[in-house]
């Protein structure tokens, strides 16, 4: 499979390098010169990028074109003609200005799947605004759900708006794909950073549709079930314990020596949980805080209770779930003074051919062999 990659910064590249985990030949268009801004966005190595950039690019082509210009609108076209799948994330109207909206290239190649992504999606009163995964994360409900009560509103630590509409994308993509084998066409895949958020809000559209109920900021608490939250260890560390069926909340209070909250018939289902999570959490919070993390977590997964240690970084890096999963992959690059670090990818597929990990390439670095090689194929057809 072939993708032409126009997008900049998160959620087009991240798709884009979803499908090049998987083997698909990634062809990433960049403006000539600094490439895509993620390459100044962290960490900087030696005039090649960021750490970030590089891992975003891994298993892509990289050629320097300026969309601006009319004959790089003409060899976007020409490799469009050998493309099954296009995507880009620029603000609606720009792939028209240039020559290069849906109609004109389903005109050149109608088996062709292309896939928008913005901020708001290709229609409605807001489709011509800028927009970033933040402000579609505010837009779509994640941001006034995220923090204490108590406090502003706050920011998940990840650019997550971005990701979430990557991953639609994907999805988009292969299920078009899959609609291409019985009819031969290609069409245009939709994604709205702020509707891929708005998609994950559980229950809030239909409490308040049904009760008017405006779902509020709860912290760390579950909204819905209990007891789930995060408790502190005595060596200062935190563990997230989930034990909200009666089978493990009834386990998880003979663990803490409770047996009496065990059996209090309230706190038999959730809805009399939920109304005592205060109190469930206070007593839970007194177990661990008599415990170092390690003696906790080992105890409460000897009894099957959902618990984990919030790692950082550094945490990841040491467990031997993740080492033994694959999923911090070592790669050696000349540009590089030691070997870095990559996630692996997911999710693992049985049958999946090796995966050999790389770095993004730098900016332009496949230009003149990837016009050649489409030359030649367009050539042939001829």
């Amino acid at each position: 499979m072939r993708v032409l990659e126009l997008g900049t910064l998160i959620a087009g590249p991240f798709a884009g390098r979803m499908l090049a985990d998987y083997g698909a030949d990634v062809i990433k268009i960049e403006q000539p010169g600094a490439g895509d801004p993620l390459r100044e966005w962290g960490r900087q190595v030696d005039g090649h990028g960021s750490l970030w950039s590089m891992v975003q690019g891994r298993g892509k082509r990289s050629i320097a074109l300026d969309l601006h210009d009319a004959s790089a609108q003409h060899a976007v076209r020409a490799l469009a003609t050998t493309a099954d799948v296009l995507i880009e994330n620029f603000r609606p109207g720009r792939l028209e200005g240039w020559g290069l909206g849906p109609d004109r290239l389903h005109e050149l190649n109608p088996g062709l799947v292309i896939v928008r992504i913005s901020g708001f999606g290709q229609t409605g009163p807001l489709a011509d605004q800028a927009c970033f995964g933040t402000i579609g994360e505010a837009v779509g409900g994640m941001r006034y759900l995220t923090g204490e009560p108590e406090r502003p509103p706050a920011r998940v630590g990840l650019s997550l708006g971005d990701s979430i509409a990557a991953l639609y994308a994907v999805i988009g993509a292969l299920l078009a794909l899959r609609a291409r084998v019985g009819t031969g066409h290609g069409q245009v895949v939709d994604v709205a950073l702020a509707e891929s958020v708005f998609s994950l809000l559980e229950g809030v559209l239909p409490e308040y549709s049904y009760d008017g109920l405006i779902r509020e900021r709860t912290g760390n608490i579950a909204h819905n079930s209990a007891p789930t939250n995060m408790y502190q260890c005595a060596d200062g560390v935190y563990i997230v314990v989930g034990a909200n069926s009666t089978p493990l909340f009834r386990r998880l209070a003979r663990v803490i020596g409770r047996p009496d909250l065990g059996a209090d018939p309230e706190l038999q289902r959730n809805p009399g949980r939920v109304r005592r999570a205060d109190e469930l959490d206070a007593a839970i919070e007194a177990w661990t805080l008599g415990r170092s993390s390690r003696e906790a977590l080992t105890i409460l997964r000897g009894e099957r209770i959902p618990v984990g240690r919030i790692n950082s970084i550094a945490d990841i890096v040491n467990e031997p779930q993740f080492q033994e999963r694959e999923m911090l992959v070592p790669v050696i690059d000349k540009r590089l003074k030691r070997p870095v670090l990559t996630p692996g990818i997911v999710p693992k597929l049985s049958r999946a051919p090796a995966w050999t990990p790389t770095l993004g390439k730098d900016v332009g670095q496949d230009t003149e062999a990837v016009l050649a090689e489409i030359a030649e194929q367009l050539e042939n057809r001829t």
